[in-house]
């Protein structure tokens, strides 16, 4: 049964998938943060745990594929060398995965740490928006709130 439905994961296919997987999760963090839905679906293992089986599966689909995984080093070397790994489609949806998850995670975060401080959540949407879209934007703005909630200025926490 695998074997007929395989090839119709290609990487296109699982770009739209992961783009659309995660929009339920960041609508539930953004209108409903406080539910139970949220804690129970969203700010728990269960979207990690898909994420990172789609990344898997893109990482064995690459593998049989005999993508040339130590050329990923060479985006160290400078900005031309990831401009050339960002025109593999493997490397792309690769890093679209990292991006995609840690941001969702970055948001999950967010919803979690703003309960303690009783941070009312429709101000609390703004952060999370700015998060699913730019990432460390949104938790630079959501430091800067929290730092009114919390009446005090912490390093670390």
């Amino acid at each position: 049964m695998i074997e007929q439905i395989y090839p119709y994961f290609t990487i296109e296919i699982i770009y739209y998938w992961i783009n659309l997987g995660v929009l339920p999760f960041w609508l539930i963090l953004i209108f409903f943060p406080n539910s139970n839905l949220s804690k129970y679906f969203v700010t728990s293992i269960f979207p990690i745990l898909l994420l990172s089986g789609a990344y898997t599966f893109v990482l064995y689909k690459s593998y049989i594929g005999s993508y040339d995984f130590i050329s990923n080093f060479d985006l160290y070397k400078g900005l031309g060398n990831l401009n050339e790994l960002f025109s593999n489609d493997i490397f792309l949806i690769l890093f679209w995965t990292h991006f995609i998850s840690i941001n969702l995670f970055t948001g999950a975060w967010i919803v979690k740490d703003s309960q303690k401080f009783y941070i009312n959540k429709i101000l609390l949407g703004v952060p999370l928006i700015i998060t699913y879209l730019i990432g460390p934007l949104g938790l630079l703005i959501y430091w800067l709130i929290r730092i009114f909630y919390a009446k005090s200025l912490n390093l670390y926490d």
